[in-house]
C-alpha cells in the first residue's frame, strides 16, 4: 500500500474513533450549542432591539468566529483526557501515522463546526438574518480553515501540558476572552478608545470576522475578505505545523 493510501486510511480510522462517541451521545453535542444559542437570542435579540434587524448582519456572523473559538480551541480537552487516562500512549504505540492521528481529529471538529454553523444559521433566519448564499459557503470554508488551525493548536498545548494539564487551562482562559473582546465579535471596537483600537489591530480574529461579515453580506470581493482569509490560513499552517511536530514528538 502506498504512503498516501496508508496516510488516508490512518486519517479515516482515527476520524472514526474521534466521530462515533458524538453519534452515540448527540446529547454532548447540543449542550456545547448552549452559550452560542444563548447569545443569539438574548444578547442578540437585545442589539437588534437597540440598533435595528440589520443588526443581524453584524451579530451572526461574530457568534459564528466565536464558535470557532470556544470549540475548536477547547478540543484539546478530549486529548489530554486521553494523555492523563493512558489511551494515547497506546495509540502512539501502534503503526498509525502521527499525523494522520492530528488530521483525524481536526477533521471531526471540521464535521461538528459545519452542523454547529448551520444551525445558527438557520435559527437566526427567522430572527430577520438575511444570509447571501454564495457567502455562506464561501465564509463556511474561511470558518473550517480557521477552526482546523486553532483545533491543531490545542491539540499541541494539550501535549505539552501533560501529565499536569494546569498549562492546558491557564493558556485558553488567559488568551480566550481577551480574544474575544478585542475582536469585536459581540460589539464593534470601533466605538472603543484609540489603545482598545490598537490592541484590536494586532488580533488575527478581528479580520476573520471582518471578512465573514463581508462574506455573509454578499461583498465578495470585499479586501476586508482577502485580509480575514490570508489570516485564517495563516492560523491554520502554523497549527497544523506545530500540532504536526508535537504529534511527532509523542509524550
Amino acid at each position: 500500500m502506498g504512503a498516501g493510501r496508508r496516510f488516508l486510511r490512518d486519517t479515516g480510522t482515527v476520524f472514526s474513533r474521534e466521530f462515533m462517541p458524538v453519534l452515540r451521545g448527540p446529547v454532548a453535542l447540543v449542550f456545547t450549542m448552549g452559550q452560542p444559542l444563548l447569545f443569539l437570542f438574548l444578547f442578540g435579540s437585545m442589539l437588534a432591539g437597540s440598533q435595528g434587524g440589520a443588526s443581524w448582519q453584524w451579530f451572526v456572523p461574530g457568534i459564528l468566529v466565536m464558535m470557532c473559538l470556544t470549540g475548536p480551541l477547547m478540543s484539546g480537552y478530549s486529548l489530554l483526557m486521553e494523555l492523563l487516562g493512558g489511551s494515547l500512549e497506546r495509540m502512539l504505540v501502534t503503526p498509525l501515522n502521527r499525523v494522520a492521528m492530528l488530521v483525524g481529529r481536526t477533521l471531526k471538529e471540521f464535521v461538528i463546526l459545519l452542523v454547529q454553523a448551520g444551525l445558527i444559521i438557520v435559527l437566526a433566519v427567522p430572527l430577520g438574518f438575511r444570509p447571501s448564499v454564495e457567502g455562506v459557503v464561501v465564509g463556511l470554508g474561511v470558518l473550517v480553515v480557521f477552526g482546523v488551525g486553532l483545533g491543531a493548536l490545542s491539540y499541541a498545548l494539550a501535549i505539552a501540558s501533560y501529565p499536569g494539564g494546569d498549562l492546558f487551562w491557564g493558556v485558553t482562559q488567559m488568551v480566550m476572552f481577551p480574544i474575544v473582546l478585542l475582536s469585536g465579535l459581540l460589539l464593534p471596537v470601533e466605538s472603543g478608545p484609540g489603545w482598545l483600537r490598537v490592541a484590536a489591530a494586532a488580533n488575527p480574529v478581528r479580520y476573520v470576522a471582518d471578512a465573514e461579515r463581508a462574506l455573509f453580506a454578499g461583498r465578495m470581493a470585499d479586501m476586508s475578505v482577502v485580509y480575514g482569509a490570508l489570516c485564517a490560513a495563516a492560523v491554520a499552517v502554523v497549527g497544523l505545523v506545530i500540532g504536526t511536530r508535537a504529534m511527532r514528538r509523542g509524550i
